[in-house]
This record gives structure tokens, sequence and C-alpha cells, in this order.
């Protein structure tokens, strides 16, 4: 008996330092949660809508500063979470529209940011979520072979509309995307090969057997540790998968302090965009 235990008490060891060396831990504390948009980051995206057959989707754009036809420029969709899905074609700037009105980012990372807008009758990504009735913790098992959802052809085929209407440099084409659309950040890339360099996660997740058809992508992925409503699990196991299977080098990093709000860290990050724009598509 001593001896199985002594083997038990090892394997775990390994375990959890096999673990440490996949994911790098952040200082930074996660900030107050926002409530509100500020009026200039509001007035900064312009309003639009995509009609896409009998659906319509609204959007918010931001154009580079200092906007010129003539040149070209990267761009960033920007998938956001359940809490801001709606028609008002406003919440969905609550986390993340600010960091990219920022001066000093605008000038020195010009570029096309996208906010689309998921219904409140639709999801991101094409997933079931179940709820254990003793605990209260929500499962989410991915349709990995499942149709798009109404929220996800919208926004593949506006990527698409965007790509064809505005100068943007096809191989710095990216997305983000937090919670829901953390999910979203995986599936649109499995969906749209060959479109995006990179791409960032935060708390989000997939079915793992989907690494193969988005290892050609640059990934940051982002959880935090102490999150209740989208468990590191999800972003373990794509972390996992990605390296192990596929040797995809990648930034991983949770935030030991954090819940679900993992972005208000993650936009405190210093080296957040200047990575994402140092990533071409076959580079």
């Amino acid at each position: 008996m001593k001896k199985i235990t002594a083997f038990l008490f090892v394997m775990l060891s390994i375990a959890a330092q096999t673990f440490a060396q996949l994911a790098h831990t952040s200082n930074l504390k996660p900030a107050e949660e926002a409530t509100t948009i500020p009026a200039n980051v509001i007035s900064s995206y312009e309003a639009k809508w995509f009609m896409n057959g009998n659906d319509t989707m609204p959007y918010r754009l931001l154009l580079p500063k200092n906007y010129d036809s003539s040149k070209q420029y990267p761009l960033i969709l920007f998938l956001h979470g359940k809490g801001e899905r709606g028609y008002d074609n406003e919440k969905q700037l609550l986390h993340g529209g600010a960091l990219f009105v920022r001066d000093d980012l605008r000038e020195k990372f010009p570029a096309f940011v996208v906010f689309p807008q998921c219904s409140e009758n639709s999801f991101w990504s094409n997933v079931k979520i179940t709820e254990d009735p003793a605990t209260k913790k929500r499962n989410f098992e991915f349709q990995a072979d499942g149709e798009p959802t109404q929220a996800m052809t919208g926004a593949i085929d506006l990527t698409k509309k965007l790509l064809s209407d505005y100068p943007v440099k096809k191989d710095q084409v990216y997305v983000m995307g937090l919670s829901m659309g953390g999910m979203g950040t995986f599936e649109i890339v499995r969906r749209m090969p060959n479109t995006f360099a990179a791409a960032i996660s935060m708390c989000g997740g997939a079915d793992t057997t989907t690494g193969k058809a988005i290892k050609k992508t640059a990934w940051w992925i982002i959880h935090g540790a102490k999150d209740e409503e989208v468990s590191p699990k999800f972003s373990e196991n794509m972390v996992m998968e990605l390296r192990k299977y596929y040797g995809v080098e990648m930034e991983y990093t949770i935030y030991p302090q954090a819940g679900h709000n993992c972005w208000d860290p993650a936009f405190k990050e210093p080296e957040l965009l200047p990575w994402l724009f140092q990533q071409q598509l076959g580079k």
C-alpha cells in the first residue's frame, strides 16, 4: 500500500511540473469589471449593419488613424461575450472597445477594428451547454461536426465582405474574443482556414479534435485560474493538443488571481498588441 501511495505522489508531482512548464503566469491583477462604455469610445467607431440574406448583423468599425484608402492595413475582428449580445450596436464595445481607441496604440498600430454583435438568441460557437444540478457549474460540449450558428455564419460572411471592400493586408488578419467570443475565436479560425495570421482567445475553449485545422495560426490563449464560468481546463486542453500533437509555438497565460474577467489584466499586457501585429500569415 505504501508503494502505491508513493507512486501516486510521484506521478501527481510530475503532472504538476509538466503543466507548470506549459503556461506562464502573470502578476497583473484583474481590475473592476467595466459596466459602462465611455462616450468617446462609442463615437470613435462607425455604427454599421451587415445585411446578409434575411439576417442583419450590427457591427462597429474603427478606421485606421489618418486613414488613407490608397494604403493597406491589418484587420482585427473582435468577438464579444454572452453578456453583450443584442441589437443595440453598442454593448459589444464594453470590453475591448476602449483599448483600440488609445491614441498611442492607434498611432503605433493603425488597423481596421471590427466588433460585430451577436443576437440574443444565438451564440458564436456551436456548443451544447449543460449545468450540473448539484454544483451549478456549466459544462460545454463543442460540436466539432455541427453546422455554424446564425451568428457565426454572419461573422464569417462579414469578414469576407470587409476583406473585399477595404484595403486589408491579407497576411495580417487577426481575431480576438472573450468568453463566448473566445470560443468563437477557435471556431472561426477553423471555419476560415488560411485567413487569420494570429488569434487571441480569452476564457474560451473548443473541441480538441479541431487542433489540426487551426495549427497554422499563431495563438495566445489566456484564462483566469479562478474562473467559475468557463473552466480553465478548456484552454488547458487546447494548449496541450496544439503543443503535444502539432508542435505549435504559442503564448499561454494564466492569471492566478483572475476569475472569469481575465480580459481586464489581458488588455493591460504590454506585449499583447505588439505580439499580435508581429504575426504574419505564412511566416
